[in-house]
């Protein structure tokens, strides 16, 4: 399976017509504010820290290079060659490794996964701007790439974010700037319920080993100059022999 020529149309759309300064697109909020945050959970729950570690739907890079500041060895994917592009000319000194990659391509997940071994993985908001046939598979992509020992962070937002995107899209004013972009190419979040975001794991073969709730953090503001934080929800993933020990 891979996405739709549709889909991976918009994404290029979207990303050819990004600004290349940081901070211009909705959710490429500061790393202090997003990566960070979520290594606090992360850190110390990967077992193996010196395994490659993949940022799965890697965007322009920002919190790619973040990671890469902190990790021998990290690539970002993303499935736009435009967004890569813009990642790799944001990162002159090569601190991390950007190539394209179709997550719901599995003799492309296999093929990365071959090259770099067993890796432990970052996802932040990728699910919900998926198209809803696309979830399984890019759940079951970062399963291959954990193997038998890697550990995976994903955060996305919670099922609480969608009357509060619905407020800022029927805004009088319209949606704020920032998100009108991903309205007017058609990615805009759908919803993934907090129940299936486990369910979509489980059935990939991982185990919840911690979970818990943080905001999702973006780099827009409401008229009143209040940033706009998204609900979300965080779990630690990993293989079938990873223990469940759930723990905000």
């Amino acid at each position: 399976m891979s996405v739709t020529s549709k889909y991976l149309d918009a994404w290029e759309g979207f990303w050819r017509e990004a600004p290349d300064e940081t901070g211009a697109v909705l959710w490429d909020a500061e790393p202090a504010l997003t990566a960070a945050r979520h290594l606090a959970h992360f850190a110390a729950r990967i077992e193996h820290p010196e395994l490659p570690l993949v940022d799965l739907g890697c965007g322009n890079g920002t919190q790619t290079r973040y990671l890469a500041a902190r990790y021998a060895r990290v690539t970002g994917v993303d499935l736009s060659l435009a967004a890569v592009e813009h990642a790799r000319s944001q990162d002159p000194d090569k601190e991390a490794r950007f190539e394209q990659l179709d997550a719901t391509d599995p003799k492309a997940v296999q093929a990365l996964h071959d090259r770099l071994g067993d890796a432990n993985v970052y996802v932040r908001g990728v699910l919900h701007q998926c198209e809803p046939a696309d979830r399984q598979p890019l759940a079951d992509a970062v399963a291959t790439l954990l193997g038998h020992d890697g550990r995976a962070f994903v955060v996305e937002l919670a099922e609480a974010a969608k009357p509060v995107l619905r407020g800022l899209a029927e805004s009088p004013q319209g949606p704020p700037p920032k998100l009108r972009p991903v309205f007017a190419h058609g990615i805009a979040p759908g919803e993934v319920s907090d129940a299936a975001l486990v369910e979509l794991f489980t059935e990939a073969g991982l185990s919840v080993v911690a979970e818990g709730q943080l905001p999702l953090v973006t780099t827009e503001y409401t008229p009143d100059g209040r940033r706009i934080e998204l609900p979300s929800r965080w779990l630690v993933l990993a293989g079938p022999g990873g223990a469940d020990t759930r723990a905000s």
